[in-house]
Parts: C-alpha cells; structure tokens; sequence
C-alpha cells in the first residue's frame, strides 16, 4: 500500500511543479497521457518498463504517479538495465522484486532475460515505456524497448510509449552503421551511433523498419522542437543511468565512452568525478593531447589537460593522463566526430599500443571492424567521415518516414 505522502506528492503533480519546478517548455508524455488520453489506460490492467529518469514534468516519478492515480490499475512493472528505481550499478544483473514504495511486483529485463515473461504480460492488458534515452545506439535503453514490443506483439498486449525527448536534439545524427553480424543488446538495430530520434520515433523505426510487430501507440509531447537539445527543454534531467548525472554527460557519453568501454588501458571518466567527460591513460602526455585535439577545430567543444586518480574500476588508483572535454556549444557539438578524432590522436601517439579490448568489443559498439583498420591504415578524420558515410543516406530516408515533430 502506498504511504500518504507518496500518495500526495504524486496525485498533486500540478501543484508541485507549480511551486518548485521552472517554467517548462515541453510537455511530456505522460503528462498528456493523464491530462489528455487516460482512455489509453482506464480500466484496464496496466503495466510499467521504466527508472528513476521516468519521471513527469515536475519531476514525480512516473510510477509513484501511476499508482497514486485511482484510474489506473497499475499491477506490473518491469526494470531495465539498473532496474526501476536506479538501484543495480552498471552491467550488475537486475533481479525479479517487490516495489518498496508501491508494493508492485517488478520483473527483470536486464539479467538472465531481456524481455518480459508470458506470465507477466497475462497479467497486464496494455504495458506503458517509460523510459530516457541519451540518443545513442548503444545505450541499452533503446535494446530493451524492441526486446519488449517484440514480446508485447507475440503475447497480443497493447504497448504505448511515453515520449520524452532527445537530450542531444532530433536534427543530427552521425557515425557508422551497425553490421548485421554485429548487431547484439549493445547495438540492438540498424541505426548509426547517434539516432537524432524520441524514443517514440524510435519505436515508430523498429515496427517498420525491423519489422517488430506490435499494437503500438505513442503519445507525443507537447511543446517538444527537433533543434531542442535537453538545455532547451525547461525540464529537470534526472540521472539516466549512475554516470549520466548531469545532461553533459549524456552529450559526452559517446565521445568517450566508445572508445573507453573498447580500448585496453582507456579512463573514460567512471570511476571518477568526471564520467564521460575525460579521456585519458597512464603515460599520455596530456598537454601534446590537448593540443593536437584543439587544432582539429571540433564544432562545440575545447579540451584542457587532465591529470587524474580514478577511484574505482579498472585504473583505480593509478594516475592517467589526457583531455578533458568541455562543452562550448552543446548544439554544435558532434559526438561521433569527435570519438574519432580522439581515436586518430591516440594512435599516432600510441602506434600499437592502442590495442582493443577484443575485436568484438570493438565492433559491436562501433558497428564493424572497418574503423579500426582505417585508423590502423593512417586515414585522416576527413577520410574516416567519408568511408563511414555510406548508410547514412539509407538511414536518413528510413528515419524521415517516423519523425513526428
């Protein structure tokens, strides 16, 4: 049973944001789901894939929301990677529960299986997504979504996504295309490393795109512009996953995270003060970096030299050297092109002593081996772009058909 105070925070959403939150521009999803298109879920048996990011527009949790409101009959909930309330550190296996809060019973998706149950979707007569995602590919929220649609159509349960938006904005994207030989929960589909989608387009694009069939249904937000990055949103960012704090973060998060969840010896700034806004190893020279990044003049971005003890993970407690990324202009900012110009950077630095984790590693993120063995062969960023640019023109033609705003 849910305490009075949950009960009051959640049922007096309005109230709250009128008192404590700024103005805020977008109207979510799940705002205009409650305000506008409750048909979608009274009487029904509804069920919840969300996290702590999955919050409404004054920062309630979609799930405390849901379950204070006498309409819906909120009866599952599933957890994706770090699970519903953000609680299971990265890459830990989520387990099957009991909600603290409101008593719910909720389902892994991320450990010994990725998508829901038979017996859990018998349970429910429409499953609500409610999730954040940062934009990227290989950001598994996007993974478990087509893994839950999939499900949802097999066992004949309606899915309605609840948009929110893109924090890196739905104008740009970039970066090679997953191979089908390399497409894995990591890189679940046939996009480029950054989508420039909602999750609502996203889901739009594994239905007909990939073929997932569903009875699906997206309630859009209001307000919501494709050139708005998350800065431009007016809403609160509630961390998506423990390194993804602040919104700078989330545009970081590929210009470093690729390279140091592929590469052996790479600090990509977990384990630190600083998740994915450095990237440096032991024995860079931080200063030659710094330099030799700042002369490939990247839109939206200078780097400064960073000295750092990590404190947790695989360089914890040793001193590692390199770039730390700050963000002038998070509009012009290209994440993708700046993760390969750190890449060409490195290996002239480190000849072959910038060696992958595993082939695989290195593929299933970046989408195929082809980027290595350009880097390998002495390309320049210019040359990457280009060799790397031939499905980009197929993705944008697929892309244009799902993009609501």
């Amino acid at each position: 049973m849910l305490s009075s105070s949950l009960i009051a925070l959640a049922a007096c959403g309005a109230d709250f944001e009128a008192s404590s939150s700024p103005k805020v521009a977008v109207t979510l999803g799940v705002d205009v789901l409650l305000g506008q298109r409750i048909e979608l879920v009274e009487g029904l048996r509804v069920g919840l894939l969300t996290h702590p990011a999955g919050v409404d527009g004054a920062s309630v949790p979609t799930v405390d929301r849901l379950a204070a409101d006498e309409r819906v009959n909120l009866v599952q909930l599933f957890g994706p990677e770090h699970g519903v309330r953000g609680d299971v550190p990265a890459g830990e296996d989520v387990e099957d529960a009991r909600d603290a809060l409101t008593g719910i019973p909720s389902e892994s998706l991320y450990g010994a299986r990725r998508r829901p149950t038979e017996e859990s979707l018998a349970r429910i007569d429409v499953l609500l997504i409610e999730l954040q995602d940062v934009g990227a590919r290989m950001y598994t929220y996007i993974s478990t979504l087509g893994e839950v649609m999939r499900a949802a159509g097999e066992a004949g349960v309606k899915v309605v996504v609840l948009d929110r938006p893109n924090p890196l904005g739905g104008l740009r994207y970039e970066g090679p295309m997953v191979e089908p030989a390399w497409e894995s929960f990591i890189s679940w589909g046939p996009l480029p490393m950054t989508h420039g989608m909602t999750i609502g387009e996203v889901a739009l694009y594994w239905r007909d795109e990939v073929g997932v069939e569903c009875d699906l249904e997206v309630v859009w937000m209001s307000a919501w512009e494709r050139e708005m990055i998350w800065e431009d949103t007016g809403l609160h960012w509630i961390q998506s996953s423990p390194h993804i704090p602040h919104p700078v973060n989330a545009h970081l998060y590929l210009a470093t995270g690729a390279i140091g969840e592929s590469f052996e010896g790479m600090h990509c700034g977990v384990g630190y003060t600083t998740p994915f806004e450095v990237l440096a190893a032991p024995g860079l020279d931080e200063h030659a970096l710094a330099g030799a990044m700042n002369a490939h003049a990247l839109g939206g971005v200078r780097f400064l030299p960073f000295v750092g003890r990590p404190f947790y993970g695989p360089q914890q407690g040793v001193e590692v050297r390199g770039v730390r990324l700050v963000l002038t202009d998070p509009g012009e900012f290209q994440p993708v092109r700046t993760a390969m110009a750190l890449l060409l950077e490195l290996h002239a630095e480190l000849g072959e002593g910038l060696r992958v984790k595993s082939e695989r590693a290195f593929a299933i993120r970046w989408g195929s081996l082809e980027l290595l063995e350009l880097i390998r062969a002495g390309s320049s960023l210019k040359e990457l772009e280009r060799s790397l640019s031939g499905g980009l023109e197929e993705f944008r033609q697929a892309r244009s058909k799902h993009l609501h705003y």
